[in-house]
């Protein structure tokens, strides 16, 4: 599997905003200039995360975009998902049985396997895990 710059940008214009949002919402502006992100391309971004109830939108002068819900509720599978579809690396109809070698094919449960790994590790990966993560690195990598 390989992301686009869709889950790529979309997981890093998250962070920003969990970082950066405290009480207020984070206008696309400043995620932008942050992340060097296209404003066009970022509204896109959180209008899929918008619609998949990952953030919510606050219009006005004091407007832009917060988490609607705790980092440590918030999956980043389903961020991956809302942004890019499906995540699986191997698209497999034998796995699904649609596949009529499905029977006889020996790759099938390789397939499997690597979809069902990826999924977890993503499912199981919260947006505050990320950030706590990157912290860590960062306090490794400059001492």
């Amino acid at each position: 599997m390989k992301l686009s710059t869709k889950g790529k940008y979309g997981l890093r214009a998250l962070v920003d905003l969990a970082v950066n949002s405290g009480e207020e919402a984070v206008s696309i502006n400043s995620i932008a200039q942050r992340q060097d992100i296209s404003e066009g391309y970022l509204e896109q971004l959180m209008a899929k995360l918008k619609k998949a109830g990952i953030v919510v939108s606050t219009r006005g002068a004091r407007g832009g975009y917060t988490l609607a819900k705790p980092a440590d509720e918030i999956w980043v599978g389903d961020v991956l998902r809302a942004l890019e579809g499906s995540i699986e690396p191997v698209d497999c109809p034998g796995i699904e049985g649609a596949c009529t070698d499905a029977d006889s094919c020996v790759t099938k449960t390789l397939w499997k396997r690597i979809n069902d790994g990826v999924n977890m590790i993503v499912d199981q990966m919260s947006l505050q895990s990320l950030i706590e993560e990157g912290m860590h690195e960062r306090k490794v990598q400059h001492g």
